[in-house]
């Protein structure tokens, strides 16, 4: 299996696709917009680390600048119904820290933005992504700046917890977690959050 690829930038496609040769042979690897723009410059020395794919009929080789966007990218297409080009999708609208912030939010409408990924896909890629990202153990919440903010976990996470054992989605989850405060009794934040949830939000 080939896992990383130092060589020169031959060409750089329009579809995302980078041409590396590495001691005469030319190598095609797949890539995210983002790392196409900022990998180097045609004909200079790049590096990638790579997901080598193989398949009965084809192999591919999909790049990222980083391991943990290989690693995250590996997480996502272990989960069900996630293919490669869904998984680089996926990665060229959150990056991996994003990916987790979201999935610890339960924020579906966050996975929504992926073109091809509607409110069901996204609903069980959130679930299914907690036992496979390195998700923090306190609770991750978006700020108004759009800034990710760690707290403390407890009370918030057995919060979530309840809320899902009653059978609530995750949007709604989400949606009532972002509004609730920072700290507090789990019992008290619990009332607060089912008040919400009745009257609508």
């Amino acid at each position: 299996m080939i896992g990383s690829l130092r060589g020169r930038l031959l060409d750089r496609g329009h579809d995302g696709e980078l041409l590396i040769e590495v001691d005469g042979l030319g190598y095609r690897v797949e890539v995210t917009p983002s790392t196409s723009v900022t990998i180097g410059e045609i004909d200079g020395s790049v590096f990638v680390h790579t997901h080598h794919a193989v398949r009965e009929d084809s192999e591919t080789l999909y790049g990222f600048a980083t391991i943990a966007e290989r690693r995250v990218f590996e997480s996502l297409i272990s989960a069900h119904g996630v293919g490669p080009a869904l998984g680089l999708a996926i990665l060229s609208v959150h990056g991996p820290d994003a990916l987790r912030i979201a999935v610890a939010n339960d924020d579906v409408a966050a996975l929504c933005l992926v073109p091809g990924v509607g409110k069901k896909t996204a609903a069980r890629l959130v679930m299914e992504l907690k036992s496979k990202l390195d998700l923090p153990d306190s609770d991750v919440v978006v700020l108004a700046d759009g800034s990710p903010a760690a707290v403390a976990g407890g009370a918030r996470a057995d919060v979530r917890s309840a809320l899902e054992g009653l059978g609530y989605a995750a949007d709604e989850i989400h949606a009532v977690l972002v509004d609730l405060p920072a700290d507090g009794e789990t019992s008290g934040l619990l009332k607060d959050a089912l008040r919400r949830l009745a009257s609508g939000l």
